[in-house]
């Protein structure tokens, strides 16, 4: 099945629907979603989305809170961009229905969550990604040139001659095809099922990043992964985000004997950010030889399960009483700070195509995310993007900080068969997941090259399982190399070998770019320039 369409949006997120509805202003839209449109990440996000809407704050403080998060990377124009136009676009929200908790005088209810230094978190109770994602996914619906393509997993972006004109994709047994598009963005979300503890969704398995590095896009920023502190860790129950926001209501991190432990770690206690709050994690269950609990007995019962019935139930299924229990919690990957490098509209290194959300990496999060940015992230970027496609095509300018640190093929031979899908999760999560070490990085280097090259000598397939191994065995090796690359620690990424920061040497982003034999050139859409 070939289809055409003015634009084209992988992906059925936060960034790719508000995009979709600027872009049907001005022609068709055509929205590739390869699961039902309540699988993305945006669904799944509880805490809720940070705005100055405050009277005690303002975008400064709010950017400043983002710097100081990011751990000296972020990129100021970006930041200033996310903090100065995330309220017009979050009040937008609230124009169109957005059912977000209010006060008693009516107001929107604005939470605290870690590394913020005054309440600006909007949230509807601790399903905030999910009711954004319906009155997003009503507006869609409503709109005649948009056209939503569901169960289709793009598998290829097609370039010529430098320019994005489209996709691949295949979908239910017997349908794929190709889209024909003048403009793509790529909203395809994070990378969380690359690792075997995560938060994330199953269809959470950076597709997007691997269509771009193999399309030849400049990628930034891959080492720096979050890791989320507080992750419901029970045997036989599923690994379950519980929200930051827990935290800012007064939740407490305690050890076996109910003692509280972060201020031995961080100043800030619980609400230090969340790569000090996971490592400080990892530390206490080694010192004491014994899991690590979230407690919030303290608070009153009523409130805590109102305030978070969706965390709620997902205890109960595991016999455990949110407001009254110990739950017990560990770190799981939760988000990637990396991603498809953009510039503050969109635009990557191809003509045509643009990103936004979690898969791309415009600098604005640095090295560690700060809490309840991520939708915002999606929000406005989403919206950038789609203006820049509606206009005249111009390749992005990059920041002089960026170097290419990286650039050729694996250069490992095929060891074996395809490899299994868990075995990649389960090496990511060993040796490059919250501590790393660069004797565990060499190690996952040599054996993810290996794979890669086995994937690729193995027939082409159009098995969902074969192209989700290729997927995570070629992010992983971008992410391996990038962080064996990386001698210091900062943010999300943490080197055993090298526990300090260097801002000398390492003060800066560095660029990854995947090259392979390209295919021979093919016919142009008609409207591609």
């Amino acid at each position: 099945m070939d289809v055409s369409a003015d634009f084209l949006v992988i992906g059925s997120g936060i960034a790719g629907l508000r995009a979709a509805l600027t872009l049907a202003e001005s022609g068709h839209v055509v929205v590739l979603t390869k699961a039902d449109p309540g699988e993305s990440n945006t669904g799944y996000a509880q805490g809720g989305i940070a705005a100055a809407l405050g009277h005690d704050d303002s975008p400064e403080l709010h950017a400043r809170d983002t710097v100081a998060a990011g751990d000296g990377l972020c990129d100021p124009a970006a930041v200033d961009v996310l903090t100065r136009e995330g309220p017009t676009y979050v009040m937008e929200l609230l124009a169109w229905g957005a059912a977000f908790d209010r006060d008693s005088a009516g107001h929107p209810a604005l939470a605290r969550e870690a590394a913020h230094s005054v309440r600006r978190v909007l949230h509807a109770r601790d399903a905030t990604g999910r009711e954004i994602a319906r009155l997003l996914w009503s507006r869609v619906s409503a709109i005649g040139r948009i056209r939503v393509l569901q169960d289709a997993r793009a598998t290829e972006l097609r370039v010529r001659d430098d320019v994005c004109v489209g996709a691949r994709f295949v979908g239910r047994p017997g349908e794929g095809g190709t889209i024909n598009a003048s403009r793509t963005l790529l909203a395809t979300g994070g990378a969380g099922q690359i690792f075997r503890e995560t938060t994330n969704p199953p269809i959470a398995t950076a597709d997007g990043i691997a269509m771009a590095a193999e399309a030849g896009a400049r990628l930034a920023d891959l080492e720096f992964i979050q890791f989320h502190p507080t992750v419901l860790n029970v045997t036989g129950t599923p690994r379950f985000l519980l929200s930051e926001a827990l935290r800012g209501e007064g939740a407490r991190l305690i050890t076996e004997a109910g003692e509280p432990f972060m201020t031995r770690y961080e100043p800030a206690g619980d609400l230090a950010s969340r790569d000090l709050v996971s490592r400080a994690i990892i530390r206490e269950m080694e010192r004491t030889r014994a899991p690590v609990y979230l407690s919030l007995a303290h608070l009153d019962a009523a409130f805590v399960r109102a305030r978070f019935p969706t965390i709620a139930e997902a205890c109960a299924t595991a016999g455990l009483d949110l407001a009254r229990d110990r739950i017990p919690v560990s770190p799981a990957a939760h988000y990637m700070m990396g991603g498809v490098e953009t510039d503050l509209d969109g635009r990557t290194s191809i003509n045509g195509l643009f990103a936004a959300g979690e898969v791309a990496c415009t600098g604005v999060h640095g090295a560690n995310r700060l809490a309840s940015n991520s939708l915002l992230e999606g929000l406005v970027f989403g919206a950038r993007a789609a203006t820049a496609m509606t206009a005249l095509m111009s390749r992005a300018e990059w920041p002089h900080s960026c170097v290419v640190g990286w650039r050729g093929e694996a250069r490992g031979q095929p060891n074996g068969d395809r490899p299994a899908v868990d075995a990649v999760r389960d090496l990511m999560w060993r040796c490059c997941g919250l501590i790393r070490s660069g004797l565990g990085l060499q190690h996952a280097v040599a054996q993810l090259e290996a794979w890669r090259a086995a994937v690729l000598a193995s027939p082409k397939s159009a098995d969902d399982e074969c192209r989700r191994a290729r997927t995570i065995v070629t992010v992983g090796l971008m992410i391996a190399r990038a962080a064996l690359r990386r001698e210091e620690s900062r943010g999300g990424h943490f080197r055993s070998d090298f526990p300090n920061r260097d801002d000398i040497k390492w003060r800066k982003h560095v660029v990854d770019v995947l090259e392979i034999p390209k295919p021979k050139s093919e016919n142009p859409h008609p409207n591609a320039t």
